[in-house]
Protein backbone atom coordinates (compact mmCIF):
# COMPACT_ATOMS: atom_id res chain seq x y z
CA UNK A 1 0.00 0.00 0.00
CA UNK A 2 1.03 3.50 -0.89
CA UNK A 3 0.47 7.04 0.87
CA UNK A 4 0.54 9.70 -1.25
CA UNK A 5 -1.12 13.22 -1.75
CA UNK A 6 -3.41 14.71 -4.02
CA UNK A 7 -3.41 13.87 -7.97
CA UNK A 8 -6.05 15.37 -10.84
CA UNK A 9 -8.67 12.65 -11.32
CA UNK A 10 -8.82 11.61 -7.78
CA UNK A 11 -12.09 13.59 -7.30
CA UNK A 12 -13.66 10.31 -8.68
CA UNK A 13 -12.25 8.13 -6.68
CA UNK A 14 -12.64 10.46 -3.40
CA UNK A 15 -16.68 10.27 -3.76
CA UNK A 16 -16.86 6.64 -4.43
CA UNK A 17 -14.78 5.73 -1.27
CA UNK A 18 -16.45 8.18 1.35
CA UNK A 19 -20.35 6.44 -0.28
CA UNK A 20 -19.29 3.19 -0.13
CA UNK A 21 -17.78 3.81 3.61
CA UNK A 22 -20.38 6.08 4.65
CA UNK A 23 -23.46 4.53 3.17
CA UNK A 24 -25.06 3.15 6.37
CA UNK A 25 -24.37 6.09 8.79
CA UNK A 26 -27.54 7.78 9.92
CA UNK A 27 -28.46 10.78 7.67
CA UNK A 28 -26.19 9.63 5.05
CA UNK A 29 -25.92 12.45 1.87
CA UNK A 30 -23.97 10.39 -1.37
CA UNK A 31 -20.96 12.94 -2.57
CA UNK A 32 -20.88 13.70 -5.96
CA UNK A 33 -17.94 14.35 -8.27
CA UNK A 34 -18.76 17.45 -8.97
CA UNK A 35 -19.05 18.51 -5.22
CA UNK A 36 -15.35 17.40 -4.32
CA UNK A 37 -14.06 18.81 -7.64
CA UNK A 38 -15.20 22.41 -7.02
CA UNK A 39 -13.60 21.83 -3.85
CA UNK A 40 -10.40 20.86 -5.30
CA UNK A 41 -10.72 23.68 -7.62
CA UNK A 42 -10.99 26.50 -4.86
CA UNK A 43 -8.96 29.12 -5.16
CA UNK A 44 -7.22 28.01 -1.60
CA UNK A 45 -6.98 24.26 -2.06
CA UNK A 46 -3.82 23.16 -1.42
CA UNK A 47 -3.34 19.47 -2.96
CA UNK A 48 -0.93 18.84 -0.07
CA UNK A 49 -3.33 18.78 2.94
CA UNK A 50 -4.91 15.62 1.02
CA UNK A 51 -3.58 11.96 1.42
CA UNK A 52 -4.74 8.89 -0.69
CA UNK A 53 -4.61 5.16 0.50
CA UNK A 54 -3.52 3.19 -2.81
CA UNK A 55 -3.37 -0.33 -3.37
CA UNK A 56 -3.00 -2.03 -6.65
CA UNK A 57 -3.06 1.19 -8.16
CA UNK A 58 -6.39 1.55 -6.87
CA UNK A 59 -6.95 4.58 -4.35
CA UNK A 60 -8.64 2.82 -1.68
CA UNK A 61 -8.78 5.48 1.23
CA UNK A 62 -8.03 9.26 1.65
CA UNK A 63 -8.11 11.62 4.73
CA UNK A 64 -7.60 15.45 4.67
CA UNK A 65 -7.04 18.41 6.65
CA UNK A 66 -7.45 22.26 6.69
CA UNK A 67 -5.05 25.30 7.79
CA UNK A 68 -7.20 25.83 10.79
CA UNK A 69 -6.66 22.66 11.85
CA UNK A 70 -9.76 20.75 11.27
CA UNK A 71 -9.04 17.23 10.05
CA UNK A 72 -11.41 14.78 8.33
CA UNK A 73 -11.60 10.83 9.67
CA UNK A 74 -9.65 8.31 7.57
CA UNK A 75 -12.63 7.27 4.74
CA UNK A 76 -11.55 3.75 3.27
CA UNK A 77 -13.32 0.72 1.28
CA UNK A 78 -14.66 -1.61 2.76
CA UNK A 79 -12.22 -4.41 3.25
CA UNK A 80 -9.54 -1.89 3.22
CA UNK A 81 -9.70 -0.53 6.88
CA UNK A 82 -6.35 -1.38 7.55
CA UNK A 83 -5.38 1.72 5.10
CA UNK A 84 -6.84 3.96 8.28
CA UNK A 85 -4.26 4.43 10.38
CA UNK A 86 -1.23 5.12 7.94
CA UNK A 87 -3.94 8.07 6.23
CA UNK A 88 -4.38 9.25 9.86
CA UNK A 89 -0.87 9.48 10.90
CA UNK A 90 0.50 10.81 7.33
CA UNK A 91 -2.24 14.00 7.90
CA UNK A 92 -0.68 14.10 11.64
CA UNK A 93 2.50 14.17 10.64
CA UNK A 94 2.05 16.58 7.74
CA UNK A 95 0.17 18.97 10.48
CA UNK A 96 2.72 19.22 12.60
CA UNK A 97 5.56 20.00 9.56
CA UNK A 98 3.32 23.01 9.47
CA UNK A 99 3.97 24.07 12.74
CA UNK A 100 0.11 23.24 13.58
CA UNK A 101 -0.18 22.95 17.48
CA UNK A 102 -3.98 21.67 17.46
CA UNK A 103 -6.43 19.20 15.74
CA UNK A 104 -9.88 19.47 15.36
CA UNK A 105 -12.99 16.85 14.30
CA UNK A 106 -16.54 17.64 14.38
CA UNK A 107 -18.90 14.91 13.20
CA UNK A 108 -22.27 14.05 13.95
CA UNK A 109 -23.31 12.71 17.92
CA UNK A 110 -24.77 9.99 15.93
CA UNK A 111 -21.97 8.62 14.32
CA UNK A 112 -20.39 6.66 16.77
CA UNK A 113 -17.27 4.89 15.02
CA UNK A 114 -15.61 8.55 14.01
CA UNK A 115 -16.26 9.42 17.48
CA UNK A 116 -15.28 6.22 19.20
CA UNK A 117 -11.53 6.58 16.65
CA UNK A 118 -11.03 10.15 17.76
CA UNK A 119 -11.08 9.31 21.41
CA UNK A 120 -9.70 6.32 20.95
CA UNK A 121 -6.04 8.09 19.19
CA UNK A 122 -6.00 11.10 21.61
CA UNK A 123 -8.70 12.81 21.54
CA UNK A 124 -11.76 14.68 23.82
CA UNK A 125 -14.87 16.32 23.60
CA UNK A 126 -13.77 19.78 24.11
CA UNK A 127 -17.40 21.36 23.63
CA UNK A 128 -20.61 20.89 21.68
CA UNK A 129 -21.53 23.22 19.16
CA UNK A 130 -25.14 24.14 19.67
CA UNK A 131 -27.78 25.60 17.12
CA UNK A 132 -30.43 27.64 18.27
CA UNK A 133 -33.63 29.42 15.69
CA UNK A 134 -35.58 32.76 16.46
CA UNK A 135 -38.92 33.20 14.88
CA UNK A 136 -39.76 36.69 14.91
CA UNK A 137 -43.13 36.17 16.32
CA UNK A 138 -41.64 34.61 19.24
CA UNK A 139 -39.16 37.34 20.18
CA UNK A 140 -39.14 38.48 23.44
CA UNK A 141 -40.37 42.41 24.13
CA UNK A 142 -38.34 44.42 23.18
CA UNK A 143 -37.27 48.12 25.42
CA UNK A 144 -38.69 51.05 24.30
CA UNK A 145 -34.72 51.72 24.15
CA UNK A 146 -31.47 50.37 24.82
CA UNK A 147 -30.34 51.02 27.95
CA UNK A 148 -26.78 51.97 26.69
CA UNK A 149 -25.77 53.84 23.37
CA UNK A 150 -25.69 50.89 20.34
CA UNK A 151 -23.18 52.44 17.42
CA UNK A 152 -21.25 50.19 14.92
CA UNK A 153 -18.33 48.37 15.72
CA UNK A 154 -15.10 50.61 14.99
CA UNK A 155 -11.65 48.62 14.15
CA UNK A 156 -10.12 50.09 17.61
CA UNK A 157 -13.10 48.34 19.21
CA UNK A 158 -11.15 45.30 18.56
CA UNK A 159 -8.56 45.01 21.44
CA UNK A 160 -11.20 44.94 24.06
CA UNK A 161 -13.48 42.75 21.78
CA UNK A 162 -10.67 40.12 21.42
CA UNK A 163 -9.77 40.51 25.66
CA UNK A 164 -13.22 39.99 26.90
CA UNK A 165 -14.18 37.52 23.91
CA UNK A 166 -10.83 35.12 24.24
CA UNK A 167 -12.77 32.11 25.70
CA UNK A 168 -15.07 31.86 22.73
CA UNK A 169 -13.27 33.46 20.04
CA UNK A 170 -10.60 31.02 17.61
CA UNK A 171 -8.55 34.27 16.75
CA UNK A 172 -4.88 33.75 17.87
CA UNK A 173 -4.59 37.52 18.24
CA UNK A 174 -6.91 41.07 18.49
CA UNK A 175 -5.13 41.57 14.41
CA UNK A 176 -5.99 38.37 13.60
CA UNK A 177 -9.95 38.97 14.79
CA UNK A 178 -9.66 42.74 13.41
CA UNK A 179 -9.06 40.56 9.68
CA UNK A 180 -11.91 38.39 10.24
CA UNK A 181 -14.45 40.61 11.00
CA UNK A 182 -13.91 43.39 8.82
CA UNK A 183 -12.30 41.83 5.48
CA UNK A 184 -14.32 39.22 5.53
CA UNK A 185 -16.01 38.14 1.87
CA UNK A 186 -19.08 37.00 3.43
CA UNK A 187 -20.38 39.67 5.81
CA UNK A 188 -20.11 43.56 5.84
CA UNK A 189 -18.52 45.50 8.96
CA UNK A 190 -21.66 47.62 8.82
CA UNK A 191 -23.20 44.05 10.09
CA UNK A 192 -21.73 44.17 13.34
CA UNK A 193 -22.43 46.57 16.36
CA UNK A 194 -21.94 47.34 20.09
CA UNK A 195 -23.19 48.14 23.23
CA UNK A 196 -21.33 50.79 24.73
CA UNK A 197 -20.59 52.46 28.14
CA UNK A 198 -22.81 55.32 28.78
CA UNK A 199 -19.80 57.35 30.46
CA UNK A 200 -16.75 56.13 28.52
CA UNK A 201 -17.92 54.28 25.32
CA UNK A 202 -16.31 50.75 26.74
CA UNK A 203 -17.88 47.97 24.28
CA UNK A 204 -19.73 46.23 26.74
CA UNK A 205 -21.08 43.66 24.22
CA UNK A 206 -21.16 43.12 20.41
CA UNK A 207 -23.63 41.64 18.40
CA UNK A 208 -23.53 40.33 14.48
CA UNK A 209 -26.60 40.04 12.41
CA UNK A 210 -25.95 39.00 8.62
CA UNK A 211 -29.09 38.67 6.22
CA UNK A 212 -28.16 37.77 2.83
CA UNK A 213 -31.51 36.57 0.50
CA UNK A 214 -29.29 33.66 -1.27
CA UNK A 215 -28.15 32.12 2.08
CA UNK A 216 -29.65 29.13 3.49
CA UNK A 217 -32.90 29.02 5.63
CA UNK A 218 -31.82 28.33 9.21
CA UNK A 219 -35.07 26.01 9.37
CA UNK A 220 -34.20 23.82 6.67
CA UNK A 221 -30.19 22.67 7.19
CA UNK A 222 -30.03 19.59 9.64
CA UNK A 223 -28.78 21.08 12.70
CA UNK A 224 -27.21 18.03 13.66
CA UNK A 225 -24.98 18.05 10.65
CA UNK A 226 -20.90 19.16 11.77
CA UNK A 227 -21.52 22.79 10.48
CA UNK A 228 -20.15 25.86 11.49
CA UNK A 229 -22.19 29.13 10.68
CA UNK A 230 -21.04 31.91 9.25
CA UNK A 231 -20.55 34.75 11.46
CA UNK A 232 -21.24 32.96 14.95
CA UNK A 233 -18.43 34.16 17.39
CA UNK A 234 -15.92 30.96 18.10
CA UNK A 235 -16.07 29.88 14.39
CA UNK A 236 -13.23 32.14 13.18
CA UNK A 237 -10.91 30.76 10.49
CA UNK A 238 -13.69 27.56 10.39
CA UNK A 239 -14.88 26.69 7.19
CA UNK A 240 -18.45 27.79 7.66
CA UNK A 241 -22.31 27.23 6.48
CA UNK A 242 -23.95 30.68 4.77
CA UNK A 243 -27.58 31.29 7.06
CA UNK A 244 -29.61 33.99 6.27
CA UNK A 245 -30.46 35.89 9.46
CA UNK A 246 -27.72 34.99 11.86
CA UNK A 247 -27.24 36.63 15.15
CA UNK A 248 -24.56 36.34 17.33
CA UNK A 249 -23.95 37.74 20.71
CA UNK A 250 -20.24 38.46 22.34
CA UNK A 251 -20.19 40.18 25.55
CA UNK A 252 -18.25 39.89 28.92
CA UNK A 253 -18.39 36.85 31.03
CA UNK A 254 -20.93 37.40 33.76
CA UNK A 255 -23.46 35.18 35.53
CA UNK A 256 -26.49 37.17 33.15
CA UNK A 257 -25.71 38.72 29.93
CA UNK A 258 -29.17 39.05 29.38
CA UNK A 259 -29.73 43.07 29.67
CA UNK A 260 -27.02 44.04 27.59
CA UNK A 261 -27.77 41.20 25.22
CA UNK A 262 -31.95 41.88 24.53
CA UNK A 263 -30.71 45.71 23.69
CA UNK A 264 -28.32 44.10 20.98
CA UNK A 265 -31.33 41.07 20.27
CA UNK A 266 -33.41 43.52 19.71
CA UNK A 267 -31.58 45.79 17.44
CA UNK A 268 -30.87 42.72 15.23
CA UNK A 269 -34.99 42.31 15.31
CA UNK A 270 -35.40 45.36 14.24
CA UNK A 271 -32.70 44.50 11.37
CA UNK A 272 -34.22 41.39 10.58
CA UNK A 273 -38.05 43.34 9.94
CA UNK A 274 -36.53 45.71 7.77
CA UNK A 275 -35.06 42.71 5.47
CA UNK A 276 -38.32 41.00 5.50
CA UNK A 277 -37.13 37.77 6.87
CA UNK A 278 -38.70 36.24 9.81
CA UNK A 279 -36.04 33.95 11.33
CA UNK A 280 -32.94 34.53 13.25
CA UNK A 281 -30.04 31.55 13.35
CA UNK A 282 -27.59 31.44 16.13
CA UNK A 283 -25.04 28.75 17.25
CA UNK A 284 -22.98 29.04 20.35
CA UNK A 285 -20.07 26.44 21.82
CA UNK A 286 -21.01 25.04 24.75
CA UNK A 287 -18.27 25.63 26.97
CA UNK A 288 -19.38 29.40 27.14
CA UNK A 289 -21.61 28.68 29.63
CA UNK A 290 -22.86 32.70 29.95
CA UNK A 291 -24.17 33.11 26.36
CA UNK A 292 -25.57 29.20 26.31
CA UNK A 293 -27.71 30.45 28.94
CA UNK A 294 -28.99 33.16 27.64
CA UNK A 295 -29.95 31.34 23.89
CA UNK A 296 -31.55 28.99 26.28
CA UNK A 297 -34.13 31.23 27.62
CA UNK A 298 -34.93 33.18 24.28
CA UNK A 299 -33.98 31.03 21.83
CA UNK A 300 -35.16 27.43 20.22
CA UNK A 301 -32.56 24.97 20.16
CA UNK A 302 -32.66 23.05 17.30
CA UNK A 303 -29.66 20.81 17.93
CA UNK A 304 -26.43 20.02 18.43
CA UNK A 305 -22.39 17.99 17.24
CA UNK A 306 -19.35 17.33 19.39
CA UNK A 307 -16.08 19.01 18.77
CA UNK A 308 -12.73 16.81 19.73
CA UNK A 309 -9.62 18.63 20.28
CA UNK A 310 -5.79 17.19 20.34
CA UNK A 311 -3.02 18.78 20.87
CA UNK A 312 -0.49 17.66 18.48
CA UNK A 313 3.43 17.32 19.92
CA UNK A 314 5.75 18.93 17.46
Amino acid sequence: MNIRTYQPGDEAHQAAIYNEAAAALPRFKPATVDEVTRRCRARDFDPATRFYAVANGRPVGYAAFHPNGRISFPWCRPGHEEAAEPLFQSVLEAMKARGLTTALAAYRADWPAQRDFFLGHGFRQTREMVNYFLDLAGMPTRPSRPTHPITPLREDDVPALFDFGRPVVRSRSAEELAHHLFKNPYFQPEDLFVLRGRDDDTPLAVGLFITHPGYGDPKQVDPFMPCFRLGAFGTEGMTTKRLNGLFSLLAREQRNPSPYALDLLGHAATLLEESGSTTLAAQVPSDAAHLVRFYTSFFRRQGSFPVFEMALGQ
